[in-house]
């Protein structure tokens, strides 16, 4: 079958920093699945402000720092009404300093997670991936990791 319908998304790896390393955010979704926050890109919004907007909208972070040297595109096809849909998501690695995170009725729940945590509790495949390659290039970033 074919794909019928195309979307357009964008999201973000959010991380605050600890004495031991990143801490990544990761929230669970009605479905049980671990995943970043994400979501529809709104006519005249670019991705990168889709990504800021959505993050905003899912966790109530305000203070978020978007690294211009990252972004990642994540692509999966799914059914919606018995039409394949192909589902292209780009998203940029964020930094926050707060604490408190406010999530929307997306949503269910959320954790602060090291890598190797946030690795192991993530639902999907591609969010494993995009994990890897955020990590990875905040470590070639900070050379060594310091708070």
């Amino acid at each position: 079958m074919a794909v019928e319908e195309i979307e357009h998304s964008a999201g973000g790896v959010v991380f605050k920093e600890s004495k031991s390393g990143p801490l990544y955010l990761v929230l669970i979704s009605k479905r049980r699945r671990w995943e970043f926050p994400k979501g529809h890109i709104e006519p005249g919004e670019d991705t990168k402000m889709a990504a800021i907007r959505e993050v905003e909208e899912e966790t109530g972070l305000s203070d978020l720092e978007v690294f211009d040297g990252f972004s990642f595109t994540v692509s999966y096809e799914f059914f919606k009404n018995g039409n394949r849909v192909k589902k292209d998501v780009v998203y940029y690695l964020m930094k926050t300093n707060s604490q408190t995170v406010k999530i929307s009725d997306e949503h269910i729940g959320y954790m602060w997670l090291s890598y190797e945590k946030a690795l192991n509790t993530l639902t999907h495949k591609n969010s494993k991936n995009l994990l890897r390659e955020a990590n990875s290039w905040l470590m070639a970033l900070y050379g060594s990791w310091r708070a």
